[in-house]
């Protein structure tokens, strides 16, 4: 697992939507509240300047970030993140707690390599469609890996990729394959521009006929007499 995401909190007493409403308005604050782990839930504060700075790393989204909190660091993972509707701001934080010895399961992103070396891309004037960005793995947090590779290179056109092409590392599963619900979903695919396959037919059938006219020598005019 690599090095920790850390984040700064502080412990808050007082709850309630109009406390999340001052700490926001008057402190530049972002209310929180970490739970699980057999443990009660504590309500805390993060000054926004931090949440608005890690929430631009990719591994706030998908790994176990250190939360400390009343001179106490735990393991944690993001749960839920709201945002302002209209401005994007970060408003509201929870965290789930993690402990080594359980299976947790998170999100993690798919990293596409070797776009513009792709076959069908680059031979064969193909498209590339991403109909998944990240999927849900189930692990214990030591083997949680930061994303998962996909190499485009070899892909040609009428190629995908699904769930179940992907070696994840030991440890590691998609949640919806391990539930055996027969959800093999499709990650990204090669596929011909919408349209360009029928066109591509019609030029070749207009070019092979004026061919065949041109072949196709004139019959002589009989003679009157």
């Amino acid at each position: 697992m690599p090095d920790l995401l850390t984040i700064d909190a502080s412990q808050r007493q007082d709850v309630g939507t109009s406390t999340a409403r001052r700490l926001r308005r008057n402190q530049d604050q972002v209310p929180g509240v970490v739970y699980g782990g057999g443990e009660v839930p504590v309500h805390f504060t993060i000054d926004y300047r931090r949440i608005a700075k890690v929430v631009e790393d990719e591994a706030f989204f998908s790994q176990v970030l250190s939360l400390t909190l009343g001179g106490r660091s735990e393991q944690v993972v993001l749960r839920e993140l709201q945002r302002h509707p209209a401005t994007e701001k970060v408003v509201h934080v929870d965290f789930l707690r993690v402990r080594e010895d359980q299976e947790l399961q998170v999100s993690i992103p798919f990293h596409f390599l070797n776009e513009e070396e792709c076959v069908g891309v680059r031979l064969n004037g193909g498209m590339i469609s991403h109909n998944l960005t990240e999927a849900q793995v189930s692990c214990l947090p030591r083997d949680l890996p930061e994303f998962v590779e996909i190499d485009l290179e070899h892909l040609d056109i009428g190629d995908a990729v699904h769930l179940s092409d992907i070696e994840l590392p030991p440890g590691v599963s998609f949640v919806v394959l391990a539930q055996g619900d027969g959800r093999d979903d499709q990650i990204v695919n090669v596929h011909m521009p919408r349209g360009m396959s029928l066109l591509d037919e019609e030029e070749e059938e207009l070019v092979e006929t004026e061919e065949d006219e041109e072949e196709s020598p004139e019959e002589p005019e009989e003679d009157s007499e």
